[in-house]
């Protein structure tokens, strides 16, 4: 019999690729409160009622807590809400899975270091920077302490999905060129590394059957930057000779981007390196097998 995994917050880019990895080996149930596919049913995790009510009928044998408000201006403006959904869901969550006596999952992010060191392997110590970053520690740290068995992976510069659900860098730079852009402006002052929804998707899936309960950093290979990322796209998709990358600062887009970020976001992938579970390909791989799969004709 395939064991249930109920999967709460997966109406966006990662739930999608989620869908995609466990729905033929696992009985799943993905929720959201945008029902954007018919694979999803509606459910607002910050009503813990609901949530708990909704779980509870599914009897899973995993949780699965995926979405969050990941605009890091938006949740400036809206902390109370950003808390709500970051924070205290994932505390609903904690406690419908202790509850249940069931392992749970939960999505944390680099961008919970403050950016002092370039490079933070699975036992450094986060700082956080602004009302984003704490919501996410904070979630990380209340799942660490309080879950009985968990599994918290933490991730990258986020890719996936296509120009469907994508909101991050490399949908922006898409949508540019496909707009006629003939000039990116692309900064280089900050690093990170990419992560492959899909890639993300089933290193998890491993560490459930393996049963490798923690915490771990979760990112493609290949130590980059913002900079390296949109040149290497650009070369991808054979417009080097036609698009130009101009280097600028962060300041150059403190209008748009106002909330602060740290300068580095590198993590290494040490802990799924020493358990062998590591599916994280190489960034450049991965972004390759992006653009194919969910791209064709889109610049046409």
């Amino acid at each position: 019999m395939k064991k249930r995994i109920y999967i709460a917050g997966s109406g966006g880019m990662l739930g999608e690729a989620f869908y995609a990895q466990f729905k033929d080996d696992y009985e799943i149930k993905c929720t959201d409160k945008d029902v954007n596919e018919d694979w999803l049913s509606f459910l607002d995790f910050r009503d813990f009622e609901a949530y708990k009510k909704d779980v509870e009928d599914f009897a899973p044998d995993y949780l699965f807590h995926l979405g969050a408000y990941t605009d890091l201006e938006f949740c400036e403006e809206h902390s109370d809400d950003t808390y709500m959904t970051n924070t205290l869901s994932v505390e609903n969550a904690v406690y419908l899975a202790n509850y249940l006596d069931i392992p749970m999952l939960y999505i944390s992010t680099a961008g919970i270091f403050d950016g002092k060191k370039d490079l933070y392997d699975d036992w450094d110590i986060p700082n956080p920077l602004g009302v984003y970053a704490r919501s996410k520690y904070m979630g990380e740290r209340f799942v660490v302490e309080n879950a009985k068995r968990f599994l918290v992976c933490r991730a990258g510069w986020m890719m996936g999905s296509g120009p469907k659900k994508d909101k991050k860098f490399i949908q922006k730079l898409m949508k540019q060129i496909k707009d006629g852009k003939k000039e990116l402006f692309i900064v280089n002052d900050k690093d990170g590394t990419p992560t492959y929804t899909h890639d993300f998707a089933k290193t998890v899936k491993e560490l459930i059957q393996k049963e490798y309960w923690g915490l771990y950093n979760c990112v493609c290979g290949g130590q980059t930057g913002r900079l390296e990322v949109a040149t290497e796209l650009v070369n991808l998709l054979g417009l080097s000779e036609t698009v130009k990358i101009n280097e600028v600062e962060s300041d150059y887009f403190k209008d748009v981007y106002y909330a602060e970020r740290p300068a580095s976001e590198r993590l290494l992938t040490k802990k799924l390196e020493l358990r062998k579970v590591n599916a994280m390909r190489d960034w450049k791989v991965s972004l390759k097998e992006y653009i194919e799969n969910y791209y064709q004709g889109y610049l046409e």
